[in-house]
């Protein structure tokens, strides 16, 4: 690339990086906060919240497969001028999210015990689980529709926008938390229940915000003459691209799951010492996750211009930009493993136990920032989505999760090779994802000449 290209796309990069990766830390922050307030109200409460909320970790891998399906294609469409098909687009995400959102509010609202039984048996973390997921259930009808309209945000130019929206839903959430639960200002302490509320609460606030954004003269909004109408090659491409994204999330969230089963079962110090990581983890993957989903973005626009070479070379730089993430990444978590120690509360062995864990983690972040950049934004941007689907399977399911059993459960191996085999998995995936890169398969153009008003005429005919 000339001086000019790099100016472009360091230029947009940033642009798209710094509101993604914020929003990305807020929304991890969340998590913790709520642990951290049900926690001074008592164990059972934080327990049953923490087993009600694995409702919403399903339904939301579910919304993250139809968003981010919409991401790919939208942003190649943004590229290529095409608004119409975008709004198309936009149409489509919403019917799916609906309809994903509707049954997991019935299912929450009306059976809310039936669901709790899945994950505990205690009867007083299943009552306490129903009484959230009562009210909690009415937040996740919106949550699908609302992702909809941010994601749309952040391909056509105000990520921005999106970012502000669901931090400040995020910080609401966390304010309210604290009001709610703990019964501030006057208001009587509702525990659980309270938290169900500031969640509600929040998810409003934002579905009014967002929807309310669109209507601004430069933002895409959803043509509602156009919402029920199908187009089977846009429809095509689009399980093209979130059938895999699906079916990673799930290989994913199951084996991450896998991974705490196998710490939680090596001991109490062993267990506290491995959520710690995860916050710390958490917590760190906010950078690379914002670079992915930047960089996807600026190489789907460049792909859906049909400008390959372009976009080939922008995934260059972004090899380049993983890598460096991923040594900074390191760097910074061994610095702070002294911090961490001193504001985590845990037992001597338990802390002993999280700082052979933080170091291992330092060297798993190089991989992580590497893969989650690659896989997840740029092999995405050209709609090549079935790779991280087979290599979970593979490095996951094939390695790391069979390796942590067994170490842990048959042979009886020290903690910190258990945690290094929860780790190996994206270190295994390194020269796999380098070779695939270099085979440039993911450099695609998405998009297809769609003659709207001819369809339009067809639709009225129909």
């Amino acid at each position: 690339m000339n001086k000019e290209e790099k100016r472009i796309f360091y230029k947009k990069l940033i642009a798209l990086t710094l509101p993604l990766a914020f929003q990305s830390l807020m929304l991890a922050s969340v998590a913790a906060a709520d642990a951290f307030m049900l926690g001074r109200l008592d164990q059972d409460s934080m327990s049953s919240v923490s087993l009600a909320s694995q409702i919403q970790f399903i339904q939301n891998m579910v919304i993250y497969s139809v968003t981010s399906a919409g991401t790919i294609l939208g942003a190649q469409y943004w590229g290529k001028g095409d608004k119409k098909t975008i709004s198309d687009v936009f149409c489509l995400m919403l019917r799916i999210n609906a309809a994903v959102s509707v049954l997991f509010f019935i299912g929450c609202v009306f059976f809310p015990r039936y669901l709790m039984y899945i994950f505990a048996h205690e009867e007083v973390l299943v009552t306490s689980g129903a009484e959230y997921l009562k009210i909690a259930g009415f937040s996740y009808l919106l949550t699908g529709i609302s992702q909809c309209y941010l994601s749309i945000m952040r391909i056509s130019g105000h990520a921005g926008r999106s970012a502000w929206i669901s931090s400040g839903a995020v910080v609401l959430n966390i304010g309210l938390n604290a009001v709610f639960i703990f019964g501030l200002f006057g208001i009587p302490a509702m525990g659980v229940r309270g938290a169900a509320t500031a969640t509600l609460i929040a998810r409003v606030v934002e579905i009014i915000w967002a929807v309310g954004s669109s209507f601004g003269k430069t933002f895409i909004r959803p043509d509602i003459k156009r919402l029920f109408f199908r187009d089977k090659l846009l429809s095509s491409d689009f399980r093209r691209c979130c059938l895999p994204v699906l079916g990673a999330s799930l290989l994913w969230g199951v084996g991450f799951t896998s991974y705490t089963a196998v710490m939680g079962h090596l001991g109490g110090d062993a267990a506290a010492a491995n959520s710690v990581s995860a916050v710390v983890r958490d917590l760190m993957c906010c950078v690379c996750n914002g670079l992915a989903s930047a960089g996807g973005i600026v190489v789907g626009n460049r792909l859906g211009e049909g400008d390959l070479e372009t976009g080939r070379k922008y995934g260059d730089k972004m090899v380049f930009i993983s890598v460096l993430c991923g040594l900074v990444t390191a760097v910074i978590i061994v610095a702070l493993i002294p911090l961490v120690l001193i504001i985590a509360e845990l037992t001597e062995q338990a802390k002993q136990n999280l700082t052979g864990m933080m170091l291992i983690m330092a060297v798993y972040m190089i991989a992580r920032c590497i893969n989650t950049i690659l896989i997840n934004g740029i092999f995405a941007a050209g709609g090549d989505t079935k790779f991280d689907m087979y290599s979970l399977a593979a490095t996951m399911w094939g390695i790391a999760v069979p390796l942590s059993f067994l170490s842990a459960f048959v042979f009886g191996w020290n903690i910190y090779i258990v945690y290094l085999f929860t780790c190996i998995d994206e270190i295994g995936k390194i020269p796999w994802v380098m070779l695939h890169f270099r085979r440039h398969i993911w450099v695609k153009d998405l998009t297809r000449e769609r003659n709207i008003l001819k369809e339009d005429t067809n639709e009225v005919q129909n």
